[in-house]
């Protein structure tokens, strides 16, 4: 499987967030294209991003990586990344993992959105 992406720039509190809608498998051949996604964003000065991952069929560790180094570079502009996700088994991972305490997740793109803290 293959994975998609989209961004798009939505009005929140204090700014802009860059919704970033992920659909797919994000394992150890889709990864990179997800990190060059995140890393143009950022480099674009984009440093409030929501992944959206409603469309995320898999997620392996390189997945996680990618997602951990995303928070990573946004942090270091005083940015922040949140996560949306209501599948029960990607949700699992992020429990397992420990990075629930992490990422902050939603379970829509608007709650993440109008999320301010």
């Amino acid at each position: 499987m293959d994975l998609s992406l989209s961004t798009r720039n939505v009005p929140g509190p204090g700014g802009d967030r860059t919704v970033v809608e992920v659909g797919g498998e994000i394992d150890v051949y889709t990864a990179p294209k997800l990190r060059e996604q995140l890393v143009e964003l950022v480099n674009d000065g984009s440093y409030h991003l929501v992944v959206d991952m409603e469309g995320v069929d898999f997620l392996d560790s390189t997945g996680l990586g990618v997602l951990v180094g995303g928070l990573k570079r946004v942090r270091a502009h005083e940015g922040s990344l949140r996560l949306v996700c209501n599948q029960e088994r990607i949700l699992k991972i992020f429990r397992i993992t420990g990075l629930t305490k992490v990422f902050p997740i939603h379970t829509t793109v608007e709650e993440a959105v109008a999320a301010t803290d």
